[in-house]
């Protein structure tokens, strides 16, 4: 069975398969939004605005914003 659950990144929709790192939920929804955070050129918060660990495992129904920064982001 090929399961996916939907999450949103920049308030668009996107199905990944269930235990996906935030890092590559990014990654699904936009690949140099991905590099950015691999590169820490960018970070992810929730829907409320606190940063979350990008190896973290994304929840169905998850809100995740990029913010690309100016600043090296520190991990």
């Amino acid at each position: 069975m090929n399961e996916q659950v939907k999450i949103f990144v920049n308030e668009r929709g996107v199905e990944i398969p269930p235990g996906t790192p935030v890092s590559e939920a990014v990654r699904a929804f936009d690949a140099a939004l991905g590099e950015a955070l691999r590169a820490g050129a960018a970070y992810v918060t929730d829907g409320v605005g606190r940063r979350i660990d990008v190896a973290s495992v994304v929840n169905e129904g998850a809100i995740l914003r990029v913010v690309k920064t100016a600043r090296r982001v520190e991990r």
